[in-house]
């Protein structure tokens, strides 16, 4: 089975490398592009298993990332890991689209297990 493709949108460069690797290790192919443009570049490109965004970013907010991601693909999953843990979070990103919303931090395997069940649940294009 090829690895899950896995796009993501994280600002914090430590918790990006943290998380890059720890997927990587699971079998992830993961990328994360440096800014904005190129992230919407990637979505819009190529073809991804699972799109992972946090909540804060300075450029644009996870919620209107993830209402774009949908104008572009409206089926593949999106999954938000973020520090925004108030249910209210939660609720307004499954709202925008997002398929699954996990709170950091989060132990590495579960991390991988959910992310593989958005992807397992995802509709078949």
């Amino acid at each position: 089975m090829p690895p899950i493709r896995l796009l993501y949108a994280e600002d914090d460069p430590d918790t990006r490398e943290l998380i890059v690797l720890a997927l990587q290790l699971k079998g992830f192919e993961v990328v994360c592009p440096p800014n904005l443009k190129d992230f919407l570049r990637l979505a819009k490109d190529e073809a991804w298993h699972l799109y992972m965004l946090d909540t804060w970013m300075p450029e644009i907010s996870g919620l209107e990332l993830c209402r774009r991601i949908r104008e572009l693909d409206p089926q593949t999953p999106i999954v938000f890991y973020s520090g925004a843990a108030f249910e209210r979070d939660r609720k307004k990103a499954l709202e925008c689209g997002a398929s699954d919303y996990i709170v950091k931090p989060i132990e590495f395997d579960l991390l991988a297990e959910r992310l593989k069940a958005a992807v397992d649940s995802a509709p078949i294009p």
